[in-house]
């Protein structure tokens, strides 16, 4: 079993104007929602863990993971209101973001509220701005430290300074987490904020020195990086007509965990004892799911046969 801990929120998008105030179009989403999401229509059996409003919104996102076949039984509901991510043009026609999140459902999440984990949970996924805003970054990133000697942590941050600009406090949860994690995922444009000037290859060895097995990380059109203790290998990034890149990290994530797991690779040991060869494997697959997201709009995750079709 997986379970994907973190934010459920809604993008809302600003259509058009109507005589009396503006067309919306809300739509599920949040990167950990997505990697659920992903790991289900991969083949993978996924809970999703975290904060859930009793709203209209929550209720929508509720309905969405359970269509999905994520186990939405480590969901606790709240009637604080659901996270709303409003994108908007200005008059210039340029896009313009706005994060209503304050008191939100999915930052309630506390230590005694936080459900007990299946008897079978094997790997459990963090990510994104549920790890660093309160109280919910404390609960799940002590979750991660007490629950990594029995299951694969795995953690991509995800930055996201419009919930949080602090570069600091970011950097703090990062280097928080090191200790528990055992695969770390991270775009090359969050290592260019958090760490600017320092090359993927310090990096990588600084956290494979603080007990990280597995570093990856992404670069859009330009590949991926993959390091473990023993090897560092590159994949370049197959060939695709982009028409968004919304939800290409969370999906290349979840092939990521998929590859690995399908392998019988993803645990503590399999991670150390991955080949050059296997790395690149892993790599291809998650790069090729990630590519089939970006030819589609929105975060429209694929299904198992169609990376392999």
């Amino acid at each position: 079993m997986f379970v994907v801990c973190g934010e459920a929120l809604m993008d809302v998008y600003s259509e058009q104007r109507t005589a009396a105030g503006l067309l919306l179009d809300a739509r599920v989403g949040g990167s950990p929602f997505n990697v659920a999401v992903g790991l289900a229509r991969l083949g993978r059996e996924v809970a999703f863990l975290g904060g859930m409003s009793t709203d209209a919104f929550g209720e929508r996102l509720l309905q969405a993971l359970a269509e999905e076949g994520v186990s939405t039984s480590r969901v606790v509901r709240s009637d604080a209101p659901t996270t709303l991510s409003v994108v908007g043009l200005n008059a210039q026609g340029v896009p313009q973001y706005a994060f209503h999140g304050h008191g939100a459902a999915d930052r309630q999440l506390m230590p005694g509220s936080l459900p007990s984990l299946p008897a079978d949970t094997r790997v459990l996924q963090f990510g994104s701005y549920a790890m660093v805003v309160e109280p919910v970054g404390s609960t799940l990133r002590s979750l991660a430290a007490r629950e990594r000697q029995r299951c694969v942590v795995a953690y991509d941050p995800n930055v996201r300074l419009n919930v949080e600009p602090d570069i600091a406090r970011w950097q703090a949860v990062v280097d928080d987490m090191l200790a528990s994690t055992h695969l770390l995922k991270i775009s090359d444009e969050d290592l260019g904020l958090l760490y600017p000037g320092a090359s993927a290859d310090q990096l990588a060895s600084r956290w494979l020195a603080a007990g990280v097995r597995l570093v990856i990380v992404t670069r859009g059109a330009e590949g991926c990086q993959a390091w473990t203790r023993g090897d560092q290998v590159s994949e370049a990034a197959p060939r695709v007509e982009v028409v968004d890149t919304v939800g290409a990290g969370d999906t290349f994530q979840a092939a990521l965990l998929t590859w690995l797991d399908e392998q019988g690779l993803l645990s503590p040991q399999g991670l150390d004892a991955l080949t050059a060869d296997q790395l690149r494997g892993a790599l291809t697959f998650a790069g090729r799911a990630a590519a089939i997201t970006c030819g589609r709009r929105g975060a429209d995750l694929p299904r198992r046969e169609e990376v392999t079709g």
